[in-house]
């Protein structure tokens, strides 16, 4: 990359907003619903794995089980439940965003969140202005590129 010593490379964010078509809105709840059911299938798996270690400590222990026992069996209960209250956090989350695609409007701008990228200044730019930089999409297709480039 051939620079001038009047130049200076710096990086910024770019904030990338889709504006609301049927098909976006179609493709959106379909990737929500997704998610959703991979986080259902997260939390049977886990419920199923905190079950069958439970039983393989209760299994190798003598009978009654040892208060070593109870607490190791107590400590995979606590992980066990932290870990399903983080999947349900994000499962919550999913179906607010559900709600919230539902409620949309055509033609409406929605953030999609954010990309990096380089670009030049020199002496005289408004830095402010090159920072100011959107990208508008149209399903998925660059419709429109705001700010200074």
């Amino acid at each position: 990359m051939d620079i001038s010593k009047t130049e200076l490379l710096l990086k910024r964010v770019i904030a990338v907003k889709a504006i609301v078509t049927p098909r976006f809105k179609e493709e959106f709840q379909l990737q929500l619903q997704n998610q959703v059911n991979q986080i259902d299938s997260q939390l049977q798996q886990l419920e199923m794995q905190g079950q069958r270690m439970v039983a393989e400590i209760k299994r190798q222990s003598i009978q009654p089980p040892s208060q070593d026992v109870l607490q190791q069996i107590d400590n995979i209960q606590v992980q066990v439940n932290e870990q399903k209250s983080k999947l349900l956090e994000q499962k919550n989350q999913n179906l607010q965003q559900l709600q919230q695609v539902q409620t949309f409007e055509l033609e409406q701008e929605v953030s999609q969140g954010q990309i990096e990228s380089f670009f030049t200044v020199e002496k005289g730019d408004n830095l402010i202005r090159k920072m100011q930089v959107e990208v508008v999409l149209r399903d998925g297709t660059i419709e429109e590129i705001r700010g200074d480039l």
